[in-house]
């Protein structure tokens, strides 16, 4: 997303644009005339360096890592701390002006002091990890996302302010980087003796394993996308997240909650220290809370309020998320705790300092989630459809943008919220009869080329869009003929030099982030996914999602076994189980077994796995430890055979 400006200016460009970038597609890499403009037009907003972010980034850095690159047990990097510091110096001319100004604040890492007693490490990963000094040891909040650089960032702390051990980690809400790296700061046996207090949001076990459970492949395939995965750091790839650097590839962990917060005002006095509960679930994550640590003055404020506009609706999806709580929220975090605190902190990005500074920075973030819900909803009501008002509203920021940097789109978007507040509330239909039962992509394609003339009059026609610097219709119409004809080479190259340059001009560093891994992928194709499960994540999750997810892969265009059930006992963990196949659903039931089953398993939760996910034979299963299977093998031979496979990546960008 670009600062919006004048018709009249748009139209000069424009005259400018088609008379110097004619065959641009034919050039190398690099940004066009038209995204130069679209540069040039950011510039002039972007402030001058000493501004509050500029400081407040760097302010009471201690030290950071000696080695920039943190390994896992088998050598192999998880994390680079010097990935970004490309970022310096004058604007390439592929990078939006306002994205590269953020990004010079939040390339920078290390060990950083905010109050006394109040610690965080920044740049580690996508999140931070924040330190509070207790009676005894080190209380965490928010251990990132893998356990190398969660161990990484706590040897830090204690190289720099002295060994202690770690009394207590909270993880302020549900999402992996906030917990997953767990086990590189707590060993579980210290958790499970007493000796280390967990606490999280009531509900954060439920929501941390389900998430990304039933719509795990598709979710792993977009997040890709999102966070630009396939891409490397550099002025013409991957700028960072918006809200950090890239994500840690290292172990993801989770060690269950030893305590919970329920309610808003809630305190513990945890290793010594004060600690007051603010409970916001429902806005950025199911399960979430925000800490007043009493003695340091300082708030945290996870991840409702960072350095930039979040997502209502995260591209790589997920369930819409509440504006109106949030701001809500907000409101009462700006009224309640931000006027007690020296610091307002969050679990991305730089704190700000003051009172009064962190009460008006909560209340602009406040003031434009609520302005996105309300003028959302008030141009709903009015009949516009969801495209309607992301346009319009996208065109007319708030006042607000232009004096606070951190409600900029830098993660999320205007244009992206606006649609997931509408459909929050009317879902994806616009009323429009023509949307109501429209064809899909493939087929859509194949008609629109046709209508438009064939497939030669259409690159012709997005050819010209492209030349004009209408990146947005050169990629509507280029994207129809490449899924009606995916071979044709010449306009998937057009296709992905029209999605680059659309990343070029990005502020969202995802959008950035998503326009360029299309085009990466329509010119070197859908990389191999190499995502596995974590260990500890598929422990925690239920058996009852399992059998739920399980019944996902069962396809009944399929010939197999029919109208039989299966009895699981599961003794270690004291469980039992019914797996009904019937004609054309799978339905699982935890907590009973089938009074004439046709196949009895009995073994650990692991062989369960193994057969319905991994989709090994029955003889190797039945081989495994402890495993026993009798009944019907041909049966259920024949219903593993036909469930799907665990995907692993699917094309996006060609059908």
């Amino acid at each position: 997303m670009t600062i919006s400006h004048s018709r009249a200016a748009t139209a000069l460009a424009l005259a400018f644009i088609a008379a110097t970038a004619a065959h641009a597609q034919d050039a190398p890499a690099g940004a066009t005339q038209a995204t130069r403009y679209e540069h040039l037009v950011t510039s002039k907003a972007v402030p001058a360096e000493g501004t509050r972010d500029a400081r407040n980034s760097v302010r009471g850095f201690l030290a950071t890592r000696a080695e920039p690159v943190i390994l896992n047990a088998n050598g192999k990097p998880v994390w680079n701390l010097n990935a970004y510091a490309f970022v310096t110096g004058p604007v390439p001319e592929t990078v939006n002006p306002s994205l590269w100004r953020h990004m010079t604040h939040l390339k920078h890492h290390g060990l950083y002091e905010v109050t006394p007693n109040l610690w965080q490490v920044r740049g580690f990963d996508v999140s931070n990890m924040t330190v509070i000094r207790g009676q005894t040891g080190w209380i965490i909040i928010d251990p990132l996302t893998s356990v190398e650089a969660a161990k990484a960032a706590l040897d830090l702390v204690n190289q720099t302010l002295g060994t202690r051990p770690v009394s207590a980690v909270l993880y302020s809400h549900s999402h992996g980087d906030h917990f997953g790296g767990v086990r590189g700061v707590v060993d579980e046996a210290e958790v499970k003796a007493g000796r280390v207090a967990i606490i999280a949001p009531e509900g954060f076990m439920e929501e941390a394993t389900s998430e990304n459970v039933m719509a795990g492949p598709a979710m792993q395939r977009r997040a890709a996308f999102q966070f630009g995965t396939g891409l490397a750091p550099s002025a013409t790839g991957q700028m960072g997240s918006g809200i950090g650097k890239g994500l840690s590839v290292g172990t993801l962990s989770l060690i269950p909650p030893t305590d919970t917060i329920a309610k808003t005002g809630e305190t513990r006095v945890v290793d010594g220290v004060n600690l007051e509960f603010q409970i916001v679930s429902g806005t950025e994550a199911p399960a979430e809370f925000n800490v007043f640590v009493k003695p340091e003055k300082t708030f945290l404020a996870a991840e409702i309020a960072t350095c930039s506009l979040h997502n209502i609706l995260t591209p790589r999806g997920a369930k819409v998320r509440d504006a109106r709580a949030w701001a809500h929220y907000l409101d009462e975090a700006a009224i309640r705790y931000a006027p007690q605190s020296d610091a307002v902190i969050s679990s991305h990005c730089w704190p700000v300092f003051g009172k009064a500074e962190g009460t008006a920075w909560l209340s602009a973030q406040r003031d434009t989630y609520r302005w996105l819900h309300d003028q959302t909803v008030r141009r709903m009501n009015r009949g516009e459809t969801m495209h309607e008002i992301a346009e319009a509203l996208e065109k007319s920021p708030p006042r607000i943008n232009g004096e606070e940097w951190s409600t900029r789109g830098y993660y999320g978007t205007i244009s992206h919220n606006a649609k997931a507040i509408y459909q929050f509330y009317l879902g994806w239909y616009d009323a429009v009869p023509a949307n109501l039962h429209a064809y899909p992509p493939v087929e859509r394609a194949y008609k629109l080329v046709e209508a438009l003339g064939g497939p030669d009059r259409t690159y012709e026609l997005g050819e010209t869009a492209f030349t004009r610097g209408d990146y947005r219709w050169a990629s509507d119409l280029l994207q129809n003929l490449v899924f009606a004809e995916p071979e044709n080479a010449k306009a998937k190259s057009l296709l992905a030099q029209s999605y680059e340059q659309q990343g070029f001009q990005a502020e969202s560093a995802i959008w950035r982030n998503q326009f360029l891994s299309a085009a990466n992928d329509l010119r070197r194709g859908r990389p191999e996914s190499s995502a596995a499960q974590s260990n500890d994540m598929v422990a925690a999750i239920s058996t009852q999602e399992l059998l739920d997810s399980a019944a996902t892969l069962f396809a009944p265009e399929r010939p197999s076994a029919r109208n039989f059930s299966i009895a699981i006992e599961i003794p270690d963990r004291g469980e039992k189980a019914t797996l009904e196949v019937g004609e054309e659903v799978m339905i699982g039931r935890a907590g009973i077994l089938p009074e004439k089953p046709a196949v009895t398993i009995r073994g650990p939760r692991r062989a369960l796995l193994a057969l319905l996910f991994v989709k090994l034979p029955i003889e190797t299963v039945a081989k495994m430890p402890g495993v026993t299977i009798e009944g019907d093998l041909v049966a259920l031979q024949t219903l593993i055979d036909n469930l799907d496979p665990m995907p692993h990546g699917f094309d996006i960008v060609v059908p």
